[in-house]
């Protein structure tokens, strides 16, 4: 095994290890503080805070990937993650959750930045659509099985913090092995402070998705919780029914990753956002069948769970190389605004209307990209000319 593909299977397992603690973290301190009798809205409030810090620190990223390269970054982020995780069950003060949710914001943005840096630096351009979509897959994984961690509660509060504990020490062993390496440099003919504006201007639908992908994955591991709990259904149920839209796009991961790779990458996103919108503008006829609830959001995973690789590797096709860790902070942002917005949205939609509407907000917010993508479809853009490189060389 090459070097490169040795640190792409370990970057591989972190990152599943990093998406079963976010896939826990997010529902369990959700039913903590909804046990407790905080209201939606300051549940909201709370759980934003992990995004807070994700946004916070975005935009300074790219600072110290470049000086100290990929894996001392993933290792700052991970560590970070761990002193938080191992601080939250000594605490109960809502202040205090802030800001260690607040610190997990920091490290897993950190994290997750620095390892998709790395593997779309590595990915082939041909095979580039697979890799990312691996990536996903891994992260989804590890997202889809964290709601289990909830069953564990009964043994105590404990019990799920140190089950991730074990987890981050293990993530810790597999990095230790692995050689730093650093980003492409900036061309001497960039202009620095011109940058983020060049990545908005030529890529600017790519980095749509990442926006969309985290308001549906906030929406649904922060806010869905609170909506199941006020509507009868067991935290059982919710722990059952959450890992579905995950495990949707678990099964489509790859092959769509695949076929972007060959029809390119706006044909497949365009194609999954109509489908994911028609699956949530229905969720609200599920009623309380939990089984219609568990099919409709596979589907919808299944469609739009892989939004952020499929983005991510659009903009690497679109975008010169020297620029992509840019677009990655742009995306990451996206992301972090949209997980900051998704559950005061949905609390207060929750709180004045009717529970359902956060299922048709984000079936508008895919109907809306669709349109975006199919207006842009009309021209033969630069996007079009190199948003699908295998269909070119062969």
């Amino acid at each position: 095994m090459s070097a490169s593909r040795y640190t792409f299977w370990v970057l591989i397992a972190v990152v599943a290890i990093a998406g079963l603690s976010q896939g826990l973290s997010i529902p369990l301190l959700a039913v903590l503080l909804e046990r407790e009798g905080v209201s939606s809205v300051m549940n909201g409030l709370n759980a934003a805070a992990l995004y807070i810090g994700m946004v916070l620190i975005s935009p300074f990223l790219e600072i110290p990937l470049r000086r100290f390269g990929y894996l001392k970054t993933i290792v700052f982020g991970l560590s970070l993650l761990t002193v938080a995780t191992a601080l939250i069950p000594m605490f109960s003060h809502l202040a205090v959750w802030f800001v260690l949710r607040l610190l997990m914001g920091i490290g897993d943005s950190s994290l997750h930045y620095s390892s998709q840096m790395w593997v779309t630096k590595i990915a082939a351009p041909e095979n580039r659509g697979r890799d990312l979509s691996l990536y996903g897959l891994a992260y989804g994984v590890g997202f889809s099985a964290g709601p289990l961690g909830l069953n564990l509660l009964p043994f105590g509060l404990w019990v799920p913090f140190g089950t991730l504990l074990v987890l981050y020490a293990l993530a810790f062993v597999l990095l230790g092995r692995m050689k730093n390496e650093f980003p492409d440099a900036i061309e001497q003919t960039e202009k620095k402070e011109n940058k983020y504006a060049a990545v908005l201007r030529l890529g600017w639908l790519a980095l749509i998705p990442s926006f969309l992908y985290g308001f549906m994955e906030t929406s649904l591991n922060g806010s869905f919780p609170v909506y199941a709990l006020r509507t009868g259904l067991s935290i059982e149920w919710v722990s059952i029914i959450l890992p579905s839209f995950v495990v949707g796009s678990i099964i489509l991961q790859m092959p769509l990753g695949t076929l972007s790779d060959r029809i390119g990458r706006k044909r497949v996103m365009t194609a999954c956002a109509l489908t994911g919108g028609i699956a949530f503008f229905l969720f609200p006829l599920s009623g309380e069948n939990v089984w219609l609830m568990m099919l409709l959001l596979a589907i919808a995973g299944a469609a739009v769970g892989s939004f952020y690789s499929l983005g991510l590797a659009f903009a690497a096709d679109i975008l010169p190389a020297s620029m992509v860790p840019t677009a990655g902070i742009v995306a990451g942002i996206n992301f972090g605004v949209a997980s900051i917005l998704a559950p005061n949205v949905n609390g207060f939609l929750m709180e004045v209307w009717e529970p359902w509407t956060i299922f048709w907000l984000m079936g508008a917010f895919l109907f809306v990209f669709a349109a975006a993508c199919l207006a842009v479809q009309r021209g033969r853009t630069r996007m079009d000319q190199v948003s699908a490189p295998v269909q070119k060389q062969g």
